[in-house]
């Protein structure tokens, strides 16, 4: 005997929403999913796809290209990929990044990169850990320097999620400044054809083997002013405080989803047996 669980919250709507994530995810990622798991990634073409459906970002508001919807929509995604065991994407850590611009963007920043977010043309990454201090900000070492035009970054990360297939990252940083107390930013980089940024190793783990996890370089990348998200030096660690909550809870609605398959999967083998 075999389970099937409908949460409360589900509407007519989310039922749609949901009917289209499974296709999705049937004909474009289940029959690819082995050869990602092999080569460490999904690809871009993916994300475009997932953009065009309107799968992605959808909690972002209509006017910067997202489906204006609730938190709802992003759960059934993350519950049906848990639910197949599907580890290829994270939308998670694209989301997150809209949510920074979102909160803490200027308006030409939200306007330039959200719907671009949102239909994937753009996928996003967050460069916060490095190799001797994890994710802990103040023991970072990468630093920016301003030269009067630009700001020049320096430093490396590592066990960055959608790391070789980010096109947009948040990089955390610290920044020299005249002032004793030390000063965080996050700056944004664009890595199509960005002089000074490589990606290193996509590095191998026990588990999510489809998801691309990479080191990061910088070496000496310039960038102009309006890179530093919310437009103004200084307020690096605010824009933090979102980020891992919001996580947290696609992680919930992921594990939540594993279960199910998981259940669901024991069934249908004792009924064979």
């Amino acid at each position: 005997m075999t389970y099937e669980f409908k949460p409360r919250w589900f509407d007519r709507d989310v039922e749609e929403f949901n009917e289209t994530v499974e296709r999705f995810l049937d004909t474009e990622m289940v029959p690819n999913d082995e050869q990602a798991r092999i080569d460490g990634h999904v690809g871009h073409d993916i994300w475009r796809k997932a953009g065009a459906l309107g799968l992605l970002c959808t909690d972002i508001p209509t006017e910067y290209g997202g489906a204006g919807a609730d938190y709802r929509y992003e759960a059934v995604l993350h519950e049906a990929m848990g639910r197949k065991g599907l580890t290829g994407m994270s939308p998670s850590v694209h989301s997150i990044i809209a949510h920074y611009f979102l909160n803490h963007g200027t308006e030409d920043q939200k306007s330039k990169y959200l719907p671009r977010l949102a239909n994937g043309s753009l996928v996003g990454a967050i460069a916060m850990t490095e190799p001797n201090a994890g994710s802990d900000l103040k023991g970072i070492k990468t630093k920016a320097s301003f030269d009067g035009e630009h700001y020049v970054l320096n430093g490396s990360k590592t066990f960055i999620t959608n790391g070789y297939l980010a096109e947009l990252i948040l990089v955390f940083s610290k920044v020299d400044s005249e002032s004793t107390k030390e000063q965080f930013s996050i700056f944004i980089l664009e890595t199509s054809n960005q002089p000074g940024f490589s990606v290193g190793r996509r590095l191998k783990k026990i588990g999510l083997k489809a998801q691309d996890t990479s080191e990061l370089f910088f070496d000496n990348v310039r960038l102009t002013p309006d890179k530093v998200l919310g437009g103004e030096i200084g307020k690096g660690v605010t824009p933090v405080d979102g980020g891992p909550s919001l996580r947290a809870a696609d992680y919930c609605e992921y594990g939540y989803g594993c279960d199910r398959g998981c259940l669901s999967g024991n069934g249908r083998l004792c009924q064979s047996t």
